[in-house]
C-alpha cells in the first residue's frame, strides 16, 4: 500500500482528531436543539410563545442530527471494536437516547395539528423530555468512559459486556451528565435571546445564566473528583503503532489520579479544561447582558473544551475496561485496517467541506428574529 502517503500511526491519530472534531460538531450543532427543548416549557408561557420557541429550532434540527450520524458512523467504521463494545453494552441507554429524539419531530408535527391546550402542552413536555434526556445520558456516558466500562473479550475477541444499565448511574456519572445538562440549557439560552425578544428572552437569559454558572461550578467539582478520587488508567507496556488492531497485546495499570498523566506530560493541554471554566462563566455573564450572539460563542467553546478536557485525559483510550483493564480499548488497538481508514478519510475531505457549507448557507437563510409575524408570513411554520 505505498500509494497511501500516511503510515498507519499517522492515519489511526487523524481519525482520533476527526471523531473529536465529529462529537464538538454534535454537541455545539444538536446541543442547542436539545437546551432549547430543555428550556420549552419554563421560558414560554403561552400558546404563542412556545410557538416562537419551537420555531427558533424547527427549521434546523433536522440538520444538525446529521453531526450525530456522522459521529455513529464514524465510530463504526474507523473504530469497529468500540462501536462493538459501546453500542452493545450500553444499548438500553442508547435506546433511551432514540426514544427520546424519536419525540423531537413527532412533537415538532403533532403539536399544531389539534387546537386543545392540553394536546399542546403534551408535545410541548415531549419536546422537553427530547431534550434533557438525551443531554443528561450523553453526559452520563462520558462519565461512565471515564470510570471505564466493565467488558473483556475472549480469544477470539469477541466482546462481553458484563454490566448492566442501572450500572451506569453512578454519582460521578449522574455529575457529568448534570454537566452536560447545564451547559446545553446555558447553550440553547444562548440561541433563544439571539433568535426572540421581549419575554422569551428574557427568561431564556435568566435561566441560561444560571445554568452557565452551574455547568462551570459541576464541571470543576467533576474535575477535582477525578484528580484525587477516580481510578485513571494508563498503557504500562510498549506499544507497537503500527501492528494490526487486537486489545490483548498490552498491560494496563490502574490508580487513583492517572487521568491527569497527560496533563502533566503535556502542559499545553491544561487550555482545555481553563476554556471550558471560562467559556461557561463567560456565557453567563453575556447572557445576562443580553449578548446572545456572543454568548452562544461562549457556551459553544465551553462545550468543546469539555468534550477535549476528556479526550486529553484519557488519551490514547478510547474505552477503558474497568474489570479487565488490559482489554480497554485504546486508539493504536481499536481501528480499523490502514487501508480502511485512508478511504474513508478521502471521503471525509470531500463530504465534510459540503455538509459544513450547506449549513452555513441555511444558517445564513434562516438569520434574523422569530416573531409572531414571521411565523404568520410562513405557511410551514410550526
Amino acid at each position: 500500500m505505498d500509494f497511501i502517503p500516511f503510515d498507519y500511526a499517522t492515519l489511526r491519530l487523524i481519525w482520533w482528531l476527526l471523531l473529536g472534531v465529529l462529537l464538538i460538531g454534535f454537541a455545539v450543532m444538536d446541543g442547542f436543539d436539545l437546551g432549547v427543548g430543555t428550556l420549552l416549557p419554563f421560558v414560554a408561557k403561552t400558546d404563542a410563545e412556545r410557538r416562537i420557541v419551537v420555531n427558533t429550532i424547527g427549521p434546523v434540527w433536522e440538520g444538525n442530527q446529521v453531526w450525530l450520524i456522522l459521529g455513529g458512523g464514524a465510530i463504526f467504521a474507523a473504530f469497529p471494536p468500540l462501536y462493538a463494545v459501546s453500542f452493545s453494552g450500553f444499548y438500553l441507554a442508547m435506546f433511551l437516547i432514540l426514544f427520546a429524539l424519536i419525540l423531537r419531530p413527532v412533537g415538532f408535527k403533532f403539536r399544531g395539528k389539534v387546537e386543545d391546550p392540553r394536546w399542546r402542552e403534551t408535545w410541548d413536555w415531549a419536546l422537553f423530555v427530547g431534550g434533557a434526556v438525551p443531554a443528561l445520558i450523553f453526559g452520563v456516558a462520558v462519565g461512565n468512559v471515564l470510570l471505564g466500562a466493565p467488558f473483556h473479550f475472549t480469544p477470539e475477541l469477541r466482546a462481553v459486556y458484563t454490566g448492566g444499565f442501572f450500572d451506569l448511574l453512578t454519582p460521578f456519572a449522574l455529575l457529568a451528565g448534570l454537566v452536560s445538562v447545564s451547559l446545553l440549557v446555558a447553550h440553547g439560552a444562548a440561541m433563544l435571546v439571539m433568535k426572540t425578544d421581549g419575554p422569551i428572552a428574557t427568561r431564556a437569559a435568566r435561566y441560561g445564566s444560571v445554568a452557565g454558572v452551574l455547568a462551570a461550578a459541576l464541571f470543576v467539582a467533576a474535575g477535582v473528583w477525578i484528580a484525587t478520587g477516580i481510578a485513571g488508567f494508563r498503557v504500562d507496556s510498549v506499544v507497537d503503532t503500527a501492528l494490526a488492531s487486537n486489545p490483548l497485546h498490552k498491560t494496563v495499570s490502574t490508580a487513583p489520579g492517572l487521568w491527569m498523566d497527560n496533563y502533566r506530560h503535556m502542559p499545553w493541554t491544561m487550555a482545555a479544561p481553563l476554556l471550558g471554566v471560562l467559556g461557561a462563566l463567560a456565557s453567563a455573564v453575556l447572557l445576562r447582558l443580553r449578548r446572545g450572539g456572543l454568548a452562544f460563542v461562549a457556551s459553544g467553546v465551553s462545550i468543546a473544551s469539555v468534550i477535549l478536557t476528556v479526550g486529553f485525559a484519557i488519551f490514547p483510550f478510547l474505552l477503558p475496561s474497568s474489570s479487565v483493564p488490559g482489554a480497554g480499548l485504546t486508539l493504536w488497538d481499536a481501528s480499523s485496517s490502514r487501508l480502511t481508514l485512508w478511504i474513508m478519510l478521502l471521503a471525509t475531505i470531500v463530504f465534510l467541506p459540503l455538509v459544513l457549507l450547506y449549513t452555513t448557507w441555511v444558517y445564513r437563510v434562516l438569520r434574523g428574529k422569530v416573531t409572531d409575524a414571521s411565523i404568520a408570513d410562513t405557511p410551514n411554520a410550526y
